[in-house]
């Protein structure tokens, strides 16, 4: 009897430390909202000679994506997309990597990068990806906007990235108001 108490209790806090949250996308350790991102050098087309079979495992690669690496795109301070997906295994992940593609040519002014695990691990442990697809939004000031596990359709990620690269307008000052004076002509408030 003392011994299923002490495997009960055992069992009680192993499940409630599965519930705790330890600073992460539901406690599974991947990097918060609202944090900076880390600064990780990344492979790049350039460091592999060109070869995209030896950056990605995606069978119709966009060389865009791989032009820059992470720690350098953050010092452009543009907005990025930063795409975790093995697409040589994971379904999911080619058509996540299908649907950013045309995402490049709306939104020419954001940095779209993709991570393959085989070919870029640095980046994976950096931001504690564990499972795939996940996106990454990071605005231009390098803060991770929006964190998206799994697949996402057009129409979840459209209005985020218009969002970040909306050019924030200063509202125009106000013209000072005028009034009449008591012999009829105006008179400037202020």
């Amino acid at each position: 009897m003392v011994k299923r108490l002490g495997l009960l209790v055992l069992l009680a806090a192993g499940l409630s430390a599965c519930n705790a949250d330890f600073g992460s996308v539901g406690g599974g350790g991947v990097f918060l909202e609202g944090k900076q991102a880390p600064s990780v050098k990344t492979k790049t087309l350039a460091d592999v000679g060109g070869d995209m079979s030896k950056i990605t495992s995606y069978r119709y690669p966009d060389p865009r994506m791989y032009q820059i690496s992470f720690d350098d795109a953050l010092k452009k301070h543009k907005p990025i997309v930063l795409e975790f997906a093995t697409p040589g295994h994971c379904t999911q992940c080619d058509q996540q990597l299908q649907m950013l593609k045309a995402m490049m040519d709306k939104y020419p002014q954001v940095q779209f990068l993709h991570m393959d695990q085989y070919y870029n691990p640095e980046a994976y442990d950096a931001f504690q990806v564990r499972g795939e697809p996940w996106t990454f939004v990071i605005d231009a000031t390098g803060v991770v906007k929006e964190v998206y596990p799994g697949r996402m359709l057009y129409q979840e990620i459209d209005p985020v990235l218009a969002d970040v690269t909306s050019v924030k307008k200063s509202k125009p000052k106000a013209e000072p108001k005028q009034k009449q004076g008591s012999d009829g002509g105006v008179k400037q408030n202020g």
